[in-house]
């Protein structure tokens, strides 16, 4: 009967002990998912009261800010001995720091009746009652941003960006600030020092944490007899430096062309479709792109039939359309054969057109051409950072007058001159859109894969109209002495009532331009938008993708 007791009374005393740390062990589950109410509630009752769940679960957010951590990894939890002398829980706390490497240790945690009686530095390991934790930390000299040839785009501290490029650089890189109130706490919880700048814009923005690297410093616990102690060490890490597609010369050449006017140009790769040179607007402020869509148009047209180089149409000022007029530019008469209309840019031509091509077809070439889809520059996370928008047109087009407003490029039609010189990049590439990429660095660069848009014929037959266009149309002022050039003019015009013949009201208007060259073996696409140009396509854009081409060509 006694050894019967003996076994009793200690079975008795292991399952007291057990039940003791279920409390405990509740308390870590919950941490390891950041259930800071689940964590409350294992407290005692004094504990709980003392510090209500607002303040309990601020502690462990700053906690985590400051140790540059997320949720920790607690293992099993053991019985222990608190300062006191009283029962507790031993807690193997890791935390996986940003920049402080793996840190942590045994958090001895106090108990009372199987709930913790809690007090603020039971945050992290290994704190003293009048000890907090703290941080002393630096960051690394930021990367450079590199042309495809090593040409440093932006290099040095972040105080300091400088390039060989001088302001020229600016349009691709971008600039470095003081970080908006969002950015300066993401900036804290990676453990960089108060008042350090951030990439606001371009590159500097996409990719600032690629470039930015990781801080390092000490982790401290602070206060108490000792004053300081160190609890982890690091040494900064740097940034890795990103290479970019861009040609030095050609963004000389393209910011050069540009000059004070606000809007933007951008060139491309028409075989791989990689960015070469950006300036102004160039991916960030979607116009209307006027008559640059008609040849999305066309593509439709072509594709379907509808339309054939031999067919002519009237020469007319105007034309109408789902009940309204709507007119050539300048209330020219315009038409002939398709080609002539082409060349000509005759709305009275285009805007019928697209009434017949219909919804379906129209949009969905558009589609085909990346309209309606985030511009293919970066990985999705550095889209994000910027803010890329899309060059956009609704899904479904319902009335005839609003498929000839939008078979022009006016009405709900939206484009950036990114979007404008990968259209182009298309016809010069056999009618494969590629995707837009301007980093090279593995993993940096974006998913899209390859669009066969339209087929090689209709490519074809696109590049030749295009072709006319530079030579005996719109776009005469783009041509080069010894190089042929195609292209395509537009010229949208703003305000209330766009296109109304009626209206004495004079419009503001933006010249666009696409083009590529040579065109039988094309090297580069570019695309001019100026904003409030004060001038048509063909009269203000033009000469400016001229220059760009002149330079390289």
């Amino acid at each position: 009967m006694v050894l019967i007791g003996g076994v009793a009374f200690a079975a008795g005393a292991v399952t007291g002990n057990v039940n003791e740390l279920i409390g405990a062990e509740r308390f870590a589950d919950a941490w390891e998912q950041r259930d800071y109410e689940a964590m409350h509630a294992e407290l005692t009752g004094d504990s709980a009261e003392r510090y209500p769940l607002p303040e309990f679960s601020d502690a462990y957010r700053r906690m985590q800010t400051i140790a540059t951590s997320g949720a920790p990894t607690v293992d099993d939890v053991s019985e222990g001995e608190s300062q006191d002398g009283g029962d507790a829980a031993v807690l193997p706390v890791t935390f996986a720091s940003r920049a402080f490497g793996e840190v942590g240790g045994d958090l001895v945690l106090p108990l009372s009746d199987g709930s913790v009686e809690w007090a603020p530095h039971l945050v992290y390991p290994g704190l003293g009652r009048d000890e907090r934790l703290d941080r002393r930390t630096r960051a690394p000299e930021r990367a450079p941003i590199l042309a495809r040839d090593g040409t440093p785009l932006a290099e040095g501290p972040a105080s300091a960006r400088s390039s060989p490029l001088g302001a020229a650089a600016l349009a691709v890189a971008g600039e470095m600030g003081t970080p908006k109130p969002a950015q300066a706490e993401l900036l804290e919880a990676r453990g960089f020092p108060p008042g350090m700048l951030t990439g606001t814009s371009g590159l500097e923005l996409a990719f600032n944490d690629y470039l930015a690297g990781d801080p390092g410093g000490q982790l401290l616990a602070v206060g108490g007899r000792r004053g300081e102690r160190m609890l982890a060490e690091t040494e900064p890490r740097a940034g890795r430096p990103l290479r970019t597609t861009i040609d030095p010369e050609l963004q000389e050449a393209a910011v050069n062309a540009l000059g004070g006017l606000f809007g933007g140009v951008a060139v491309l790769d028409p075989s791989s479709g990689q960015v070469l040179a950006f300036a102004g607007l160039a991916y960030s402020a979607p116009q209307p792109p006027g008559s640059t869509f008609k040849v999305i148009t066309t593509t439709a047209a072509l594709d379907a039939g509808i339309v054939k180089l031999s067919d002519t149409f009237p020469v007319a000022q105007s034309a109408v359309v789902g009940g309204r007029e709507i007119a050539n530019a300048g209330d020219e008469f315009c038409g002939g054969t398709f080609a002539e209309s082409f060349a000509h840019s005759c709305n009275s031509v285009f805007a019928p057109l697209g009434a017949e091509v219909g919804s379906k077809r129209l949009v969905g070439a558009a589609k085909r051409y990346g309209f309606n889809e985030p511009p293919s520059l970066f990985n999705a996370a550095a889209l994000e950072a910027v803010d890329a928008p899309m060059s956009t047109l609704p899904n479904s087009i319902k009335s005839k007058l609003d498929l000839g407003v939008t078979a022009i490029g006016q009405g709900e039609v939206l484009a950036t001159p990114l979007e404008l010189a990968s259209i182009s990049q298309t016809i010069g590439n056999g009618g494969v859109r590629e995707p837009t990429s301007m980093v090279t660095n593995p993993g940096l660069g974006p998913e899209a894969e390859p669009v066969r848009v339209t087929s090689r014929q209709t490519a074809d037959v696109i590049r030749d109209l295009m072709v006319k266009v530079v030579n005996e149309g719109t776009g005469t002022a783009a041509a080069l002495p010894t190089v042929q050039v195609a292209g395509k003019t537009g010229t949208a015009e703003l305000g209330p009532a766009p296109l109304d013949p009626a209206s004495e009201e004079e419009q503001d208007v933006d010249a666009w331009f696409t083009a590529f060259a040579p065109a039988d073996d094309p090297q580069l696409a570019v695309a001019v938008m100026v904003v409030n140009a004060g001038g048509s396509g063909g009269e203000i854009a033009a000469p400016i993708a001229r220059q760009v081409l002149d330079a390289a060509l």
